[in-house]
């Protein structure tokens, strides 16, 4: 095959000139229109290109882009932890799917001019737009694996790069672009699209049906709990939701309206109890181990939910706990090393004090416990996330002793994992367990003990945090602690 790669002359549509705006509305119809002229290029030339064969050219075309140019301070409201860059100077941030993320938009956007007291300006950027992001929404339109066309496809068209899709923003170390401007966003287009591309691929359902509160467990258990307590809120005129999505994006409205069996399971299979407004709850089974975990973090963040908790199966390590008690984690032991590169371990995970609250008032109205009673079912303290299933197989030396020192009084493989990444993405987050085993005193997991905790514990843990969700729900975003855990210089959008 012959090498037309180099000096091929490049096609783009015909960019317009950059627009300020003093309304977000009008700003984010902005990006909407660029946003649409960039993949319906790509998308078009593409499906010619796979009919005719190589066009002897190059097609490019760029994300939409904001920007804010500011020559002073803010004077902002000392309690607001984000709508505001750090310094003067120009902050910049790649856009995608601004129809999908519409609300946000607007938001944030709409902070930045109302602090600033500046229009945005929104323009074409300089960063290429992969195809295969491009046409990601066309049912009808599939990007061949490399070698399957008649002609190298990353000759003609731009190509996910890697190189260029990471984490350094979030991580603190991104540095300014090549015109000196700063971080606007957290994530860059090319994440979020890389971001949303892996949801539907391990969740086997669209990113628009994520709700802005996440709920993780590690079993499938409570996938049937989920499903009829959303089907009871369906039934019910005046519960506010309005539709139960389940795994393959089967949707239903009706209480009674069947869901067919998964031919195939996810990874991690997901279920959306829908609300207006992105006010529902998503429930996320990410399955055993940290990898899981950092999976499903690393990728939900780019939605950039209000709040994600935690409501797992842990090891008990006190004597005095018994199977089926509750553990609220206010520490965490990092021993689950997923994240150590890109958040070291000295680094603090703190509690947050909402989040706590919200989850110890949801044990109290599940269990019609208060006070000194509610310690009989629910003990606070560190829970350790591990990275071997099998930790006590080994010499427990070493391990029992860090547990000990840490006051442990919980371990499991999934919680610190998903802390930390709400910490590292500023997302709150939060964790309550309930004991399934005690290994350290002679209680394993054993198929009968199992059988009868969960038939009497699942529904009960299950609904503790959903209610805990529907009491975050009603608070507003700017007053949950996290949203002020801040580095140096954090971006202006949340």
């Amino acid at each position: 095959m012959q090498d037309r790669s180099i000096n091929l002359e490049i096609h783009s549509p015909e960019a317009p000139t950059p627009e300020r705006f003093d309304d977000a509305k009008q700003a984010v119809d902005r990006l909407c229109d660029l946003y649409r002229l960039a993949t319906d290029f790509l998308s078009s030339t593409f499906q010619t290109a796979m009919e005719q064969g190589h066009p002897g050219v190059r097609y490019r075309a760029y994300y939409p882009e904001v920007r804010i140019t500011t020559t002073t301070f803010a004077q902002v409201d000392s309690r607001l932890s984000f709508g505001h860059v750090s310094q003067p100077g120009t902050h910049a941030a790649t856009i995608t799917r601004p129809d999908l993320f519409r609300c946000y938009l607007e938001q944030q956007i709409g902070l930045l001019i109302e602090n600033h007291g500046v229009p945005v300006e929104i323009q074409v950027s300089d960063t290429p737009m992969p195809v295969h992001f491009a046409v990601a929404n066309e049912a009808s339109v599939n990007v061949p694996q490399d070698g399957a066309a008649d002609f190298i496809l990353r000759d003609v068209f731009d190509v996910p790069d890697l190189a260029t899709t990471n984490d350094d923003i979030v991580n603190g170390v991104a540095k300014p672009t090549l015109d000196g401007a700063e971080p606007l966003a957290p994530f860059t287009a090319q994440r979020i699209d890389y971001s949303l591309a892996r949801l539907a691929h391990y969740t086997a359902t669209d990113p628009e049906h994520f709700q802005n509160h996440v709920l993780f467990t590690n079993y499938q258990f409570y996938v049937a709990e989920f499903e009829a307590y959303a089907r009871a809120q369906l039934a019910d005129p005046d519960s506010g939701y309005t539709a139960f999505v389940s795994t393959g994006n089967v949707e239903i409205t009706d209480p009674n309206t069947p869901i067919p069996a998964t031919e195939k399971m996810p990874q991690m299979p997901t279920y959306h109890l829908k609300r207006d407004g992105g006010a529902g709850i998503t429930l996320v089974n990410i399955g055993v181990g940290p990898s899981n975990a950092k999976t499903a973090t690393d990728h939900i963040a780019v939605l950039r939910p209000h709040a994600w908790l935690m409501v797992g199966h842990c090891a008990g390590l006190r004597n005095s706990q018994s199977l089926g008690d509750f553990v609220l984690a206010h520490a965490y032991l990092r021993e689950d090393r997923v994240l150590d590169d890109d958040l070291p371990v000295w680094v603090p995970i703190p509690a947050l004090a909402e989040i706590q609250i919200a989850l110890e008032r949801a044990v109290a109205a599940e269990t019609q416990l208060e006070g000194y009673d509610l310690k009989r079912i629910m003990r606070t303290g560190t829970v350790a996330s591990v990275d071997n299933r099998n930790w006590e197989l080994r010499d427990q030396h070493g391990p029992v002793q860090r547990l000990s020192q840490s006051r442990a009084i919980a371990l499991d493989m999934e919680s610190a994992t998903i802390a930390a990444n709400g910490f590292r993405f500023r997302v709150p987050y939060g964790t309550l367990l309930c004991v399934s085993d005690k290994p350290l005193h002679g209680e394993l997991k054993l198929p009968g003990m199992a059988s009868d905790f969960y038939k009497t514990q699942v529904a009960r843990h299950l609904m503790i945090g959903i209610h805990a969700m529907e009491q975050l729900r009603e608070m507003p975003l700017e007053r949950i602690h996290s949203r002020k855990l801040r580095s140096f210089e954090e971006t202006a959008f949340l």
